[in-house]
């Protein structure tokens, strides 16, 4: 209302008077801005200069070819100050106490289950260090101390499922906290607030008195049903719930089942020459990379060979169309003790003997150790499953969503063979492929495998690329 007055009265004059009234008046709204400081005036200000709005453009807007005046000092401060006010309602001061919330998980992770607290309230705790463990579909993710300090309590237990952002601790700064008073307090306030019911336990006995004779056999027959579906405790057995990896994996290697047309097809590979290879170079491959020479990182370079030769082995079912994959990302499945997780080793079609190795054993660390990211297991277009490291001697692998084939090895064992005429022993493994026979014809199945046994039997078809 103040701006129009002032263009108003501009408006009434001529010339340069209307220029020397604008600014007058504009230097008389400073007085009136500058001695009320009320939220009216405040908002005021943001309605006649809206908040981004460049006071020096705006005054222009209102006085065409206005020289360079005192008003607009007046609009900028205004400015400031309601930016100022907006700002402040969302600084805070946490002061001595600090929390620990529950880190981002992942992009396909929403939640978990808080497995374990690796610290107690009491104990003093470094920046950075771990306090718990949350357990995800795939991987276990440490909650750490935002700064050093004695943890005071904590504000979950374990078992409760959580979300990003969740408070899980509180930790004070202060190193002279004494906060094994904080528990103790607490145990002695909930007895201290349980006399209070005790007034109230008649009217709840009196209610139940009134129920009884309205409806006593329903709840019965509920009780017994809701037991029926569960076997009865025997001796020498007891209960756990799954782990949320554990489920997780049984959900997607049965969803595998449901959706893809599973097909297997077998063939047996002499390992004699790879064994003899690895043997004749292994000392002098870790002298150079520091890394025993293995026989996965054969196998690895003749699954890219075969997926180069077929690639569509390499590609996958979207909706109605196929995606051909143009690089190489081998999974390789690692058994540990909560159970199955598979690794990714992205780019191996550009990968050495060397590299596939060091992959692998890093890989295989941070999964037998649980400090496995989840990026790390994210993707992979075709995977290798190694189940002779158990014993297995010949198998039926199944696929790994969403790839459309799986390439299972087994145990190595002398069998007696043909060889030139002749009856010899020789080391022979099973090899596996399980595809999805929607996608991949017997055919190609066939000549994947096959070419996994040239290359195996013969490493040197690597060199010269035939």
């Amino acid at each position: 209302m103040m701006l129009r007055a002032v263009i108003r009265r501009a408006s009434t004059r001529g010339g340069g008077s209307s220029a020397s009234g604008l600014g007058k008046s504009l230097q008389s709204s400073r007085v009136v801005a500058s001695t009320t400081q009320s939220f009216h005036s405040l908002a005021a200000t943001q309605t006649l200069v809206p908040r981004g709005t460049d006071a020096r453009s705006f005054h222009h807007r209102s006085c065409p070819g206005c020289s360079e005046c005192s008003s607009r000092t007046v609009f900028s401060s205004f400015q400031g100050t309601t930016l100022q006010k907006w700002v402040r309602p969302y600084s805070s001061d946490s002061g001595d106490v600090v929390e620990a919330v529950v880190p981002h998980m992942g992009e396909s992770i929403t939640d978990g289950t808080l497995a374990n607290f690796l610290k107690k309230p009491g104990d003093r705790v470094e920046a950075d260090e771990a306090i718990a463990q949350i357990e995800t579909d795939k991987v276990t993710i440490d909650i750490a101390s935002p700064a050093s300090g004695v943890i005071q309590e904590f504000l979950v237990k374990e078992g409760d499922t959580v979300e990003p952002g969740n408070k899980v601790a509180i930790i004070s700064k202060s190193a002279d906290a004494v906060s094994h008073v904080a528990p103790s307090e607490k145990v002695a306030e909930k007895p201290a607030a349980k006399p209070s019911p005790p007034a109230e336990a008649p009217k709840v006995e009196s209610t139940k008195v009134a129920e009884k004779p309205k409806a006593p056999s329903p709840p019965p027959p509920t009780k017994q049903s809701a037991k029926e579906p569960q076997l009865p405790p025997k001796d020498r057995e007891r209960r756990v719930p799954m782990t949320r990896l554990r489920k997780r994996v049984a959900t997607r290697l049965k969803d595998s089942q449901n959706t893809f047309a599973l097909l297997t097809t077998f063939n047996e590979v002499d390992m004699t020459n790879l064994m003899k290879l690895r043997s004749q170079y292994k000392d002098a491959f870790f002298e150079k990379h520091g890394v025993k020479l293995g026989l996965m990182s054969g196998f690895i370079k003749a699954a890219v060979s075969a997926l180069q030769a077929q690639p569509v082995v390499n590609a996958v079912i979207d909706g109605d169309d196929i995606i051909y994959r143009d690089y190489v990302d081998i999974s390789i499945a690692v058994g540990t003790s909560k159970g199955l997780v598979v690794p990714v080793i992205r780019g191996a079609d550009q990968m050495n003997f060397a590299d596939i190795e060091k992959t692998i054993n890093s890989l295989a660390k941070k999964a037998n150790e649980g400090t496995i990211s989840i990026d790390e297991m994210a993707g992979g277009s075709f995977t290798v499953s190694n189940g002779g490291v158990y014993g297995s001697l010949i198998s039926t692998p199944i696929i790994n969503p969403p790839q459309s084939a799986i390439l299972g090895m087994h145990s190595i064992v002398q069998r007696p063979m043909v060889v030139g005429g002749s009856v010899v022993p020789r080391p022979m493994m099973y090899v596996a492929l399980t595809y999805d026979h929607r996608l991949i014809d017997g055919r190609e199945a066939v000549y994947f495998l096959r070419r996994i046994k040239d290359v195996v039997e013969d490493p040197q078809r690597l060199l010269l690329d035939i």
